[in-house]
């Protein structure tokens, strides 16, 4: 019968192996470029992209009040809400609602 022992050094050897592999598998989860880090990453641009659609919407509304008030286009109606808005202005035969 015979028996079959590893040497000490194989068992170290072994042992070795088996952590490295421990520290690669967990690097891959949760390391700098891991699993999860992408997945925050991907959450991430998803808001900074809405936000970003947000700030584009502000801004083109922006750009159409300052248009419709130019010197180029004048709305009428919007510089007189604009100034009794601004002045706290009312007519006579208006009511105001707050």
């Amino acid at each position: 019968m015979t028996q079959s022992r590893l040497s000490l050094s194989a068992l170290i050897f072994f042992a070795l192996m088996m952590m490295l592999a421990v520290y690669f598998a967990f690097a891959a989860v949760q390391g700098p470029s891991g699993i999860l880090r992408r997945v925050q990453l991907g959450a991430e641009t998803a808001e900074l992209m809405a936000d970003r659609d947000n700030l584009q919407a502000e801004v083109d509304r922006m750009k159409n009040l300052t248009r419709r008030l130019s010197d180029d286009y004048l709305d009428l109606d919007l510089l007189d809400e604009r100034a009794r808005n601004l002045l706290g202005y009312a007519r006579p035969d208006e009511i105001l609602i707050r």
